[in-house]
């Protein structure tokens, strides 16, 4: 092992952005702040999840636009949209609005897989072609053809006084680098690569070669860019769970220990017929944590990252957590705020 990994290049984090169902404006009022706060931090990006018929961010694509027009310079990505909700055609449409009218600063992650839960909506989703959908690869391939400019209609021309295009519209030249695929196992961070798109990893992995969560993870990123076309320099975010707690209050600090002690079990073995594997969450002291993650095999291989924040926190455990990150753990990997 060598001395030390590289210094951080992109520094993220991710919000599932809360909200009581009473009120939901002022949940999605303070994930626009806590967007507003990350770039005035210095953050490269911003990242928000999705929960579908729950209280977090059902529509990612909408809350991503809102937030273009509060930020200038901060990326803002999905992590990620699961696409058997979505309609690939209509979705991409979206995005290309969205980074449009971010001026090029939107990121799209998103995965595949039936939608969660789908014996219980699949009447309301898909009424008439429920049994008909494919939930594979070939989703994020319409997707991505579709994103990158390939026809979506056999017809284009004047129709009386409205003008048609064969592609969708608008068209984002740049939207197609970066879109990004959320990979679990050996067999999606390969066909992530074999597609050219980004890889985003996560604090789950499939332990299909062991149950080191880290060598697990490390070997989905060889496997990526093993099969992707630029090799070692394709794009690669590793969004671990981290909650540095040099600012935190005594009070916040017990809360913060007490999720992770939580969460402890489901990290010493992998769970259910999926084997699926969890990484610990890190709390700590800035210092701690930067030392835990230069020792951890899959990080020393990335330059970028986005972490996650907790799911159930205040607001203002989230305005000390991001801004620990920002002045403390970020300078301790080498990372520089921009701007």
């Amino acid at each position: 092992m060598s001395a030390s990994p590289p210094p951080l290049r992109k520094l993220g984090f991710l919000t599932i952005g809360l909200f009581d169902e009473a009120d939901p404006g002022a949940g999605h009022e303070s994930t626009m702040q806590l967007i507003e706060l990350g770039e005035q931090l210095g953050f490269d990006s911003a990242w928000v999840r999705h929960r579908h018929l729950q209280y977090g961010i059902s529509s990612p694509v909408a809350v991503l636009a809102a937030a273009s027009q509060r930020t200038r310079h901060i990326d803002l990505g999905t992590a990620v949209i699961p696409l058997g909700w979505e309609n690939p055609l209509r979705l991409a449409e979206d995005l290309a609005t969205v980074d449009i009218l971010s001026a090029g600063r939107l990121n799209p992650g998103v995965s595949v897989g039936p939608p969660l839960h789908y014996d219980r909506v699949r009447e309301a989703l898909y009424p008439d072609s429920a049994d008909a959908e494919d939930f594979g690869y070939t989703r994020v391939r319409r997707l991505l053809d579709l994103v990158r400019g390939e026809p979506a209609s056999e017809f284009d021309g004047v129709e009386g006084f409205e003008v048609f295009s064969r592609r969708v519209q608008p068209h984002s030249p740049g939207l197609g680098t970066r879109m990004w695929y959320g990979a679990g196992s050996l067999g999606s961070a390969r066909w992530a690569g074999e597609q050219g798109m980004n890889l985003l990893t996560s604090s789950v992995v499939k332990a299909e070669e062991g149950t080191d969560f880290a060598e697990i993870q490390l070997s989905h990123i060889r496997t990526f860019r093993a099969h992707h076309r630029d090799g070692d320099r394709a794009r690669v975010s590793q969004g671990l769970v981290v909650i540095p707690t040099d600012t935190a209050t005594p009070a916040q600090r017990e809360r913060y220990e007490a999720y992770a002690r939580q969460h402890a079990p489901r990290t010493a073995s992998p769970q259910g017929p999926a084997r699926m594997m969890f990484a610990p969450d890190l709390v700590g002291p800035a210092e701690v944590i930067a030392e835990r993650l230069s020792a951890h095999a899959a990080f020393r291989e990335v330059t970028e990252v986005a972490f996650a924040l907790p799911f159930t926190f205040a607001p203002a455990d989230y305005v000390q957590i991001l801004t620990d990150m920002a002045t403390r753990l970020g300078p301790a990997l080498g990372w520089r705020p921009t701007g």
